[in-house]
Parts: C-alpha cells; sequence; structure tokens
C-alpha cells in the first residue's frame, strides 16, 4: 500500500510540473498572442483599437517565426538572424501604435523582459 501511495504522489507532482512548465510559456500562437497582448495591454494601457492591432501583429509574428523554423531546419544561426530580423519588424510595428508615453513604458517592458531572460539563462528562475 506504502508503494502505491508513493507512486501516486510521484505521478501527480510529475503531472503538476508538466502543467505548469506548459502553462509558462507553451500553448499554441493564439494562446500566447492572448498572453502577451494581456500583458502589454496592462502595462501600456492600450485602448482596445491598440489591443486589436497590437494581436494581429503578434499573431503574425507567430506565424513568421513558425515558418522560419520549418524553413531553417537545422540551420540554427539562419533561424537565428531570421527570427532577430522578425522581432525587429514587429517591436516596429507595435511602436508605430504607441503615444510617446507608451513607447517609453514599452522600452522599459522589454529591457525588464531582456533582464528576465538572462536571469533564467543564468539559473535565477525569472519573474513568471
Amino acid at each position: 500500500m506504502k508503494k502505491l501511495v508513493m507512486i501516486f504522489a510521484l505521478l501527480l507532482g510529475v503531472t503538476a510540473f508538466a502543467n505548469a512548465q506548459q502553462q509558462g510559456g507553451g500553448g499554441n500562437a493564439e494562446e500566447r498572442t492572448k498572453r502577451m497582448v494581456a500583458a502589454l495591454g496592462d502595462k501600456l494601457k492600450l485602448t482596445e483599437d491598440q489591443k486589436t492591432k497590437v494581436s494581429a501583429i503578434y499573431a503574425d509574428q507567430w506565424k513568421a517565426m513558425q515558418k522560419a523554423r520549418e524553413e531553417a531546419g537545422d540551420d540554427r544561426s539562419k533561424m537565428r538572424e531570421t527570427m532577430m530580423k522578425q522581432r525587429k519588424e514587429t517591436d516596429d510595428k507595435v511602436n508605430a501604435l504607441l503615444n510617446d508615453e507608451q513607447k517609453k513604458a514599452y522600452a522599459a517592458w522589454k529591457e525588464e523582459q531582456r533582464a528576465n531572460m538572462t536571469n533564467r539563462q543564468q539559473g535565477g528562475g525569472g519573474n513568471q
């Protein structure tokens, strides 16, 4: 009986961990777009019109990045180059929609995201 309880507890722990990992950054393009627009909407105080436009921009970005992954195959440098270019284009499109105050908040948010990524890469876990 003790083994059965231990197996069940282990299975429950693994399931919870997998679920937490998936919710962290996973999901399909539509889910990621909704999370991104919600985060930016709160941080930048976007209008409904801006949210709609930003949503379309990020949806296009996810599609373009998926296509880049497929086209690049095992060529990681080509994929990285294409994705960096795509991110720059996305940033430019989002910036074009924002007023001056929102642009400052967007730049600060991007810097915060960059710092969080660096922290995660160094084993710090980041803010999520």
